[in-house]
């Protein structure tokens, strides 16, 4: 790489934004000015929604009316459904929720209308629905119907109501709307960027969501949680876990959500979701609480670990909470985009406030001045 390059735009700062704020080195995550511990322990995700898009906390009648409009678009087009029904029944989740997302602009009269009302009216559908579209998708699969959504739940709650047919506990609900909470923004990371390249272009806001659905899909960026919590189902039982670690450093291995691009410190996600694992467990099984603590104490005394300042992310304790709540382990992806899209579509409003198309450059480093060579002359 030349020195006007970077390795994956490490470093490069792109554009400038209001929606969130990583503080890799201290270990500090704001969403417009709002510490995430704060809103993590005091905000309902529809508050933190209002927030990432109009730049302000909603007062309680500008919450009611949010809460409530988004109330009335869960309800997903009985045509969209019947196409469901015909996926492969072993379509991935991400898969199946990339392609529903799509359907969703096709049903949109005013898709291709990038104005800011119509910006807003096509974000509240996507945040909406695509709860509605993994829970319908997770039991199509199963041979069972969708539940139907209702609008006297929460977001979170109703996810929950839909996915398994009885109401939650409020710690499910809080488990669920705090790690919605947390993974609402996370600065320009790969998906959002994704989502920002395709807008920029004047492209629809249901082909930004797309784009993003597909760049979040690998395993690098949003599938981590899912290898996160197959690794300790590999590891299988707390006794186990000495043994385990030791194998995987003779092997040079990797812990799945041990270190993380940014942080320098402790993720304070993790922090957060430690403490909601540790809750959800105390109200049942504590097995995949206990293995996950004992193999990030073991990790946390390793040379290896403390000399690259290599902690738990938000995908380590973030997988035994969605565990936990009884959802399939490939479901993380998708949960992890219910959230994100509310992310995504204020960057996209950012994007198009003073939008110019997104188009870096890279440097050659090919052969040059190469001389043409018939084809029957060829080596």
């Amino acid at each position: 790489m030349t020195s006007q390059s970077a390795a994956g735009l490490a470093g490069v700062v792109v554009t400038e934004t209001q929606k969130s704020k990583v503080d890799g080195d201290i270990g500090k995550l704001q969403y417009h000015g709002y510490n995430i511990l704060d809103l993590a322990e005091y905000a309902q995700f529809e508050e933190v929604v209002y927030l990432l898009w109009w730049n302000k906390l909603p007062n309680k009648a500008e919450f009611e009316a949010f809460e409530q409009k988004l109330a009335k678009l869960r309800h997903i087009e009985p045509e969209i459904v019947q196409t469901m029904k015909l996926f492969p029944k072993d379509t991935h989740p991400m898969a199946a929720l990339r392609t529903a997302v799509s359907m969703l602009g096709m049903w949109d009269p005013n898709a291709d209308d990038n104005s800011p009302e119509a910006n807003y009216e096509q974000s509240c559908n996507l945040l909406a629905i695509m709860p509605t579209v993994v829970a319908a998708w997770s039991r199509i699969r199963k041979g069972k119907e969708p539940i139907a959504p209702r609008e006297d739940l929460t977001l979170a709650a109703n996810f929950l109501y839909m996915l398994h047919g009885t109401e939650p506990t409020e710690a499910q609900i809080d488990a669920i709307d705090a790690y919605l909470v947390l993974l609402a923004d996370h600065g320009l990371n790969a998906s959002t960027f994704s989502a920002r390249v395709t807008v920029s272009t004047l492209s629809d806001i249901y082909s930004a969501v797309v784009t993003a659905l597909g760049t979040l899909k690998g395993p690098a960026h949003g599938g981590a949680n899912q290898k996160a919590m197959e690794q300790f189902m590999d590891i299988g039982s707390p006794d186990k876990v000495d043994a385990w670690f030791d194998d995987l450093i003779a092997n040079k291995g990797r812990i799945m959500g041990i270190g993380h691009r940014v942080y320098k410190a402790e993720d304070p996600r993790a922090t957060i979701l430690r403490d909601r694992t540790r809750k959800l467990a105390e109200e049942g099984d504590s097995k995949w609480y206990d293995i996950a603590w004992q193999l990030e104490q073991k990790a946390r005394a390793h040379e290896y670990f403390l000399e690259r300042n290599l902690y738990a992310n938000v995908d380590y304790y973030s997988a035994i909470v969605l565990y936990q709540l009884g959802i399939d382990v490939d479901l993380f992806t998708p949960l992890f985009a219910m959230s994100r899209v509310a992310g995504w579509c204020a960057h996209i409003a950012e994007q198009w406030e003073d939008n110019r198309l997104i188009r870096p450059r890279a440097d050659y480093v090919g052969p040059l001045d190469l001389e043409w060579v018939d084809l029957a002359d060829r080596d």
